[in-house]
């Protein structure tokens, strides 16, 4: 059962980071574009509200991947003078913290698109509804909260992460 949901949360994690990179292709084509037309005298409208929204998906997509590849910042400097068993202890509280701060996001962020739908809020140049990105930022959000759950759960349960388990 964990290595089946395991095996759900690499998927998710999988996704929201090829949507991640579709959003820096994205974000490099618009400043590119806007780059050379302000050359010519002729900047790409909207290129900001894009920019912007864009890299917000970008940012957020790739949170999960980010956790799992280890990439989020560790400060350890005490990680050699502490025992095993407290360092593990540390590594399983920290990915179970940050699920839970991730929940709180994606409920921070549906509770702001819940004003956004209903105030029609929109970026300031070419008026793209803010409540659609919103609604992606708090899809990926849950999709990191239920990634660093995962882990959080291997690692207490199985000692260490599941793919280090079945040798993925």
């Amino acid at each position: 059962m964990l290595k089946h949901l395991t095996k759900l949360a690499d998927r998710l994690i999988s996704l929201s980071a090829l949507l991640g990179s579709v959003a820096l292709i994205v974000e490099v084509v618009i400043i590119l574009a806007d780059v050379i037309g302000r050359a010519f005298d002729a900047p790409l409208v909207g290129a900001q509200d894009i920019s912007q929204m864009s890299m917000l998906i970008l940012v957020f997509g790739a949170m999960a991947i980010c956790d799992k590849t280890g990439g989020h910042i560790a400060v350890d400097v005490f990680e050699a003078a502490f025992p095993h068993w407290l360092n593990h202890s540390i590594d399983v509280f920290s990915a179970l913290i940050g699920a839970v701060i991730f929940a709180l996001i994606a409920y921070a962020i549906y509770e702001s698109s819940k004003i956004s739908q209903m105030l029609h809020l929109a970026t300031n140049i070419i008026y793209l509804p803010k409540v659609y990105f919103q609604w992606i930022v708090t899809g990926f959000a849950l999709m990191t909260a239920f990634a660093m759950l995962m882990r959080g759960i291997s690692l207490a349960i199985i000692g260490k992460e599941v793919e280090e388990e079945a040798g993925i």
